[in-house]
C-alpha cells in the first residue's frame, strides 16, 4: 500500500510547498483538501490546496508534472461536507461542488474522491436512507459515467452541540453501510476507512475490514484517545469531544500492528494517509509539520 498525508492539516502551505514537503519525508501519496474558495467553516475544513472550480486543462498538466517530478502521486481529491443537509440552498452548493471535484479528478487522472455521504441530523436512519437514494443516486451515476471511484469516511460528524444528536454523516456503522450499499449497489461506490470513529463509537474496528474488503479504496490513519473516567461521567448520550480526543497514531487506543495487519490480510494495495487532528498539534504550521513527521516515523513500523 501507499503511504501519504491528508493535506488539510497544511493549512497556508501552497500546492507545490505540500508536495515538496511530503516529497522531502518520503510520503508518497497525497489526499488533497478541496474545498470551495471562501475559508474555513468548520475546524479542519475549508482548506483548499487545489482550486477545482478553476482547474483546466493546462493547470492539471502543471499539477501532474509537479507531482510526477517529485515523486508524489494524488490519491483523491478530498470535500466532506453535509450533501443531505436540510437546508436545500445549501445542499445543493455542496452536490454542485462534489461534481467539479469528480470533474477535476478525471482532468487530474486521479479518478477518486473522499467524501461524506451527509444526514439530516434531525431525521431517524429509515428517513435518511430515503434521502440517500433520492440525492446520491444521480450522483453515483455521475461517477459511474465519469469512471470515479467515490470513497465515504466513516466519520459521523457528530462532536458538537449543532451537530447532536444525529451528526451529518450516516454512513458511521458497518450496519449502515450494508443499508447504503443494497440503495446505491455501484462498483464505484466505497470507503475512506478510518478506525478512530468506530472506537469512540465502540464498534470492533478490524472486523468490518474482512467483511467489506472489497469496498474499502483508500484508508485513514488517525487515532483517538477515550478517557474513560469522563464517559463514565457523563455517559454515551454526551457529544463525544467530552470524552475523547483525536490524537496522532500512536497516541490514542488504535492497536495499529493489529489495524495494518488486517489490511494486508485482504491485500489492500491502496493508498493510506495520515490525517492530523490532534489539538495537541496546532500551535502553527511548523507544529503541524511536526506532527505529521512523527506520525509517519512511528507507522513506518507497521508499512514500508
Amino acid at each position: 500500500m501507499k503511504f501519504g498525508l491528508l493535506t488539510s492539516i497544511c493549512e497556508g502551505m501552497t500546492f507545490e510547498e505540500v508536495v515538496n514537503f511530503a516529497a522531502e519525508n518520503q510520503l508518497e501519496c497525497l489526499e488533497v483538501a478541496c474545498w470551495p474558495q471562501g475559508g474555513a467553516q468548520r475546524r479542519y475544513a475549508g482548506v483548499s490546496h487545489i482550486d477545482v472550480a478553476n482547474l483546466d486543462e493546462k493547470k492539471a498538466a502543471e499539477i501532474k508534472q509537479l507531482c510526477q517530478e517529485k515523486g508524489v502521486e494524488i490519491s483523491s481529491l478530498a470535500y466532506y461536507p453535509n450533501t443531505l443537509e436540510p437546508d436545500e440552498k445549501k445542499r445543493n452548493s455542496y452536490i454542485s461542488h462534489l461534481y467539479k471535484l469528480m470533474d477535476a479528478s478525471v482532468l487530474l487522472g486521479v479518478n477518486m474522491i473522499t467524501t461524506f455521504i451527509g444526514r439530516d441530523s434531525k431525521k431517524n436512519v429509515d428517513e435518511n436512507m430515503e434521502l440517500v437514494k433520492e440525492v446520491w443516486t444521480p450522483i453515483v451515476r455521475y461517477a459511474e459515467e465519469k469512471g470515479v471511484r467515490i470513497a465515504i469516511e466513516n466519520c459521523p460528524m457528530l462532536f458538537t452541540n449543532d451537530e447532536w444528536p444525529g451528526g451529518q454523516n450516516i454512513m458511521s456503522t458497518p450496519a449502515n453501510w450494508r443499508r447504503v450499499f443494497e440503495i446505491l449497489d455501484s462498483p464505484n461506490l466505497g470507503i475512506n476507512y478510518d478506525p478512530s470513529h468506530f472506537v469512540w463509537q465502540q464498534i470492533d474496528y478490524i472486523k468490518p475490514i474482512y467483511e467489506f474488503k472489497d469496498k474499502i479504496f483508500h484508508v485513514h490513519y488517525k487515532d483517538i484517545k477515550v478517557f474513560w473516567d469522563k464517559l463514565a461521567d457523563v455517559g454515551v448520550m454526551a457529544t463525544p469531544l467530552e470524552y475523547m480526543s483525536p490524537k496522532i497514531p500512536g497516541l490514542g487506543d488504535v492497536d495499529w500492528g493489529k489495524y495494518v495487519s488486517a489490511l494486508t490480510d485482504i491485500g489492500f494495495e491502496g493508498c493510506s494517509v495520515i490525517e492530523i487532528e490532534d489539538k495537541s498539534f496546532e500551535k502553527d504550521i511548523e507544529d503541524a509539520k511536526r506532527a505529521i513527521r512523527l506520525s509517519a516515523r512511528y507507522l513506518r513500523n507497521f508499512i514500508e
